[in-house]
């Protein structure tokens, strides 16, 4: 209950002093690339129930036709404003908009797409979708240059469940198991940091 309530006050005040933040990067996505300014995407939420992610557009609106659900470094797929907006992690901001609603909490394992969670292990998918996806958490903080480990790869979605997938769900199911509302502002002093170094 106290996690739900500091998620629904965190989000709340944050999506209003970003505002102009936020209206500023609409702007600039609408005005980048022909296509909507939000990306929407189902993505599998807590207990498996489904639920559609909102994220800024930083993509071709037909990148889904074009290319692997993964992406990587350099994608040609990105748009201009897009590799600035995925470099600061400003795409993933509308989803404070996912936390009010209750789809997400501010700290909580990633949400994946249907395909990939079809490969979680059972015991580990069990874990990991206890608790409400989140759009930060130790093991996202750890893989934030995940993209560029693609990089390169004959094949992306595959490399991405082979080599790193079992690697963040580890960490994920060991969050899930200790998570707290300090360890959960830790989390998100770390992810500030890592954005303001980067």
């Amino acid at each position: 209950m106290a996690k739900r309530v500091f998620d629904v006050l965190i989000a709340a005040v944050a999506l209003l002093l970003l505002a102009p933040l936020l209206l500023g990067v609409a702007l600039a996505v609408k005005l980048d690339s022909r296509g909507p300014v939000f990306f929407r995407q189902e993505r599998v939420g807590r207990q498996g129930r489904l639920f559609r992610i909102h994220k800024f557009r930083t993509m071709a609106a037909d990148a889904p036709q074009r290319g692997p659900a993964v992406t990587m470094a350099h994608d040609a797929r990105i748009t201009r404003i897009g590799h600035a907006l995925r470099h600061y992690r400003l795409d993933e901001l509308p989803q404070l908009i996912d936390v009010l609603i209750g789809s997400m909490s501010l700290v909580g394992p990633r949400p994946e797409v249907p395909r990939f969670v079809a490969h979680y292990p059972p015991g580990l998918r069990e874990r990991v979708l206890a608790v409400r996806p989140g759009i930060t958490d130790p093991a996202s903080l750890e893989h934030i240059d995940e993209a560029s480990l693609l990089a390169g790869s004959t094949d992306p979605e595959r490399d991405y469940i082979e080599r790193i997938l079992p690697h963040k769900l580890q960490r994920q199911a060991d969050y899930a198991a200790q998570a707290t509302l300090s360890s959960d502002l830790g989390v998100l002093l770390r992810t500030l940091r890592v954005l303001i170094q980067r």
